[in-house]
């Protein structure tokens, strides 16, 4: 599931990054959600957004992951399009941006069906290697 985003990572990286969302989502700073099949209750990935800053803009960024059983069923366009409309709620950038990797053609497909832009290729370091990706915006505020 992360090969297009440096490889695995260990446990401790993700609980700590997993105490930084919580953290993020008491200030405000960030919106993670668990992307979950309604009729099971099976937990099928996750998705969010978080506040950064890109081509000298402040910008919520938006970064999801789907696990490899419920891939190819339009489950991650389902949830990044639910996504896009909860920003438009609560986020307080005007846009949201994305960054998949340009060889995952399935992240970049969910970009487009959700309604990003593609704005470019841009490299940039990553947790200790470096990503080519495409980059992705929709306009969220203003957009109601």
């Amino acid at each position: 599931m992360t090969e297009h985003i440096g490889g695995p990572e260990t446990h401790y990286a993700v609980e700590t990054r997993h105490a930084r969302y919580l953290r993020m989502w008491q200030t405000g700073e960030a919106h993670m959600f668990a992307i979950v099949d309604a009729a099971t209750g099976e937990g099928l990935g996750g998705c969010g957004w978080w506040h950064t800053s890109w081509d000298g803009d402040d910008v919520c960024e938006a970064g999801w992951s789907v696990i490899p059983a419920a891939q190819g069923r339009g489950v991650a366009t389902a949830a990044v399009k639910l996504l896009v409309a909860e920003a438009r709620i609560h986020g307080d950038r005007h846009r949201l941006i994305a960054f998949p990797s340009v060889s995952n053609d399935a992240s970049n497909g969910v970009c487009a069906a959700a309604g990003f832009s593609r704005r470019g290729v841009e490299t940039f370091p990553f947790r200790g290697t470096t990503l080519t990706v495409n980059a992705w915006v929709v306009d969220i505020l203003g957009a109601k």
